[in-house]
């Protein structure tokens, strides 16, 4: 008897554990995640990412000068540290959008799926992902130089070593090429969970053709050969050629899916940030018809008016953003048909084999971008038909010492209007514009993002060596790209 109550109790508590155990399952959420949902995570982290103006994870709007803050002039006066800036940008690039690519990746290479339109789709899913993953590093080198990319995504290893910042960016062209050749344009992709092309392989096959054309021309001083190459076979496999092929990540009209600078300028109800002079004064002077596109006038004056660089500067006496810039659902954008024809200017002056002229590849650069703001035709001809806009006599009037890139810099720069990062990389390409010295700077112009201090202290001895290899790890470093 003895023996059968220690039994019947052993199952008691056996079953009882079995309980209390099942208590601690979440049964609300999925114990795995489809590869289609990462990367949509994935692709609207990168793009929030990208068009952030948010001061505590990018700068770049500021850095280009086409604002200025109100209140708080740390980050108009180039200071990097005070909120950890490169710490945030690097962790969600490497964190929030190439790991969940990575994994996105995975989980569809191992997904047997048994629907014919997404078994044929497959394919083409693991392409795009490959394109955005390129993309992703590209920015990270274009950022600090040298980055963990060989061993930045071993679990595994904690410690990654950083790899050459010009290597890297000729493996990731190559990753590119592939690519492309591997896009199939006769099927589909992610359809609905795509929120840039709708999986439209088409547009990714321009999108990637035009990111290698990008990526090329940025190569063009450090090593001409490659360059050609790369950019001459970018052209080949169709860049863009119209507005219709932007890459505009869609967001919507309620939060948290509106466009971050909505998030920053309407919906925070703050009053941090104006128009900067520097823009301001270079699109009064060329009376450029953007101007209300990209801005309000001053109520009080009815003129165009931007804050000084790194000054105090009163919301009320300045120009603000237009509505189109700060509506919710204003496009997120990572390329457009205008940046391509000013890119493809460049390279016809390089002597690249691209087709067309510099001045029709500016002239078309100008023409896309005033239209694609909501300009008219009749708006670019008169712009461009303006003496210190008309690219053969702009040229001839410029005192640089390579006069063709303050023409093509100075209006590729307008033209880049509220995209922070890319106009960023192209000032420090081109030189030009010339900007303004903030007031009060805590360094020269910044040539790059300073590596995230958790890399200085958790992966010291890798991050001294990347550090040496560079130049130091300094704002003012020049990257290996930036040769003037």
């Amino acid at each position: 008897m003895k023996k059968i109550l220690i039994l019947i109790t052993a199952i008691i508590i056996a079953s009882c554990s079995d309980n209390l155990e099942s208590l601690n399952e979440n049964i609300k959420d999925p114990s795995s995640v489809p590869g289609e949902s990462l990367f949509t995570g994935a692709q609207k982290n990168l793009v929030d990412q990208i068009v952030d103006l948010n001061v505590n994870n990018n700068n770049t709007k500021l850095w280009s000068q086409y604002l200025q803050e109100t209140t708080y002039l740390d980050e108009s006066r180039y200071n990097q540290i005070r909120r950890k800036i490169p710490d945030t940008h690097w962790s969600i690039l490497y964190k929030d959008v190439i790991k969940d690519l990575n994994e996105a990746s995975k989980i569809i290479t191992d997904t047997k799926y048994s629907l014919p339109a997404d078994i044929e789709t497959k394919a083409n899913k693991l392409q795009v992902i490959e394109i955005l993953i390129i993309y992703s590093y590209s920015i990270l080198v274009e950022t600090y130089g040298n980055v963990p990319y060989t061993e930045a995504m071993n679990i595994n290893n904690l410690l990654p070593k950083y790899d050459d910042g010009e290597t890297i960016y000729k493996d990731l062209i190559n990753r590119l090429t592939v690519a492309i050749n591997a896009l199939d344009t006769s099927k589909g992709s992610f359809g609905a969970a795509d929120n840039i092309y709708s999986g439209n392989i088409t547009l990714w096959k321009k999108f990637a053709a035009s990111l290698k054309l990008r990526m090329g021309i940025l190569l063009s001083d450090v090593d001409n050969t490659f360059a050609k190459t790369a950019v001459e076979a970018a052209v080949t496999s169709g860049v863009f050629d119209s507005n219709s092929d932007n890459t505009n990540f869609k967001y919507l009209s309620a939060d948290p899916n509106t466009n971050p600078v909505h998030s920053n300028l309407v919906l925070s109800g703050r009053d941090d940030f104006v128009a900067a002079v520097t823009i301001v004064d270079m699109m009064n002077t060329l009376n450029d018809p953007r101007r209300p596109l990209y801005f309000k006038t001053v109520p009080t004056t009815g003129t165009y008016i931007g804050g000084n660089i790194g000054m105090l500067s009163d919301y009320d006496a300045y120009s603000h953003v237009s509505d189109k810039v700060e509506a919710a659902t204003s496009p997120g954008i990572i390329m457009d048909y205008a940046e391509v024809k000013f890119l493809l200017a460049e390279a016809a002056v390089r002597g690249f084999n691209v087709g067309g002229t510099a001045k029709t590849h500016y002239d078309d650069g100008i023409k896309a971008s005033i239209e694609n703001w909501g300009g008219t035709a009749t708006d670019a001809t008169t712009y461009l038909a303006q003496s210190t806009v008309d690219y053969d006599t702009a040229l001839a009037a410029s005192t640089a010492t390579i006069p063709w890139k303050e023409v093509i810099g100075n209006q590729k720069w307008i033209a880049l209007f509220n995209r922070g990062l890319e106009a960023w990389t192209s000032i420090r390409l081109l030189d030009y514009p010339k900007l303004a010295t903030p007031d009060q700077a805590v360094s020269g112009f910044p040539t790059r993002y300073t590596y995230p201090i958790i890399e200085q202290t958790l992966n010291e001895s890798n991050w001294t060596a990347a550090s040496a290899k560079i130049g130091g790890d300094l704002p003012e470093t020049k990257l290996f790209w930036d040769k003037n």
